[in-house]
């Protein structure tokens, strides 16, 4: 039996340094102080010269499918994503068209994103809402939203964010915590 819960969190974003890592990352530690956690994190930018020329789950190298397999075998996924021209990037949905389709059923999923200014806050529940109910996942009630005035130098310099973060880890241990499958996988 493991120790902690398999926590595997999803960067959309191509570029490194990136805001959407470091939301990763904050979000991660955060959720460490509340959860036993083994933490995984799959970066698209690390993954989408491949992703980009495969069509088919079948054509995937060993490499590449053991990313997916993560994904599908999480405890809680986070998926956060940056916003480009008011949705997640195409190649973030790709890599979703990947996943087998009841691999995601009933899993908890945190969602999140990073965009230039506030007026793409609404990309959580409007793009990124759907996508997982398709999936039949258990999208967290709470999101976390940030601006680039949240960062400086790819780095939190917002305590609103922080604060943000800290209530989106709080509700996420919380659900787990509830949940009679979870504890079984980590007892």
């Amino acid at each position: 039996m493991r120790s902690s819960l398999n926590v595997v969190a999803v960067s959309g974003s191509v570029s490194r340094p990136s805001r959407t890592l470091t939301l990763i990352e904050s979000t991660l530690a955060a959720l460490g102080e509340h959860l036993p956690l083994q933490s995984h994190i799959v970066e698209l930018g690390q993954i989408a010269p491949t992703l980009g020329s495969t069509l088919w789950r079948n054509q995937l190298p060993d490499a590449l499918e053991q990313q997916l397999r993560l994904i599908e075998s999480a405890d809680l996924l986070v998926v956060a994503t940056p916003v480009y021209r008011g949705s997640y990037p195409g190649l973030l949905k790709h890599l979703f068209d990947l996943i087998d389709i009841n691999a995601l059923i009933d899993t908890p999923v945190l969602l999140a994103a990073t965009g230039g200014s506030e007026r793409h806050a609404l990309v959580i529940d409007h793009q990124l809402r759907p996508l997982f109910s398709f999936f039949q996942a258990l999208t967290l009630p709470i999101g976390i939203y940030a601006a680039e005035a949240d960062f400086k130098d790819y780095r939190i310099v917002s305590t609103a964010l922080d604060e943000r973060i800290a209530l989106a880890a709080e509700r996420a241990a919380g659900l787990l915590g509830a949940r009679p499958q979870a504890l079984r996988r980590i007892a």
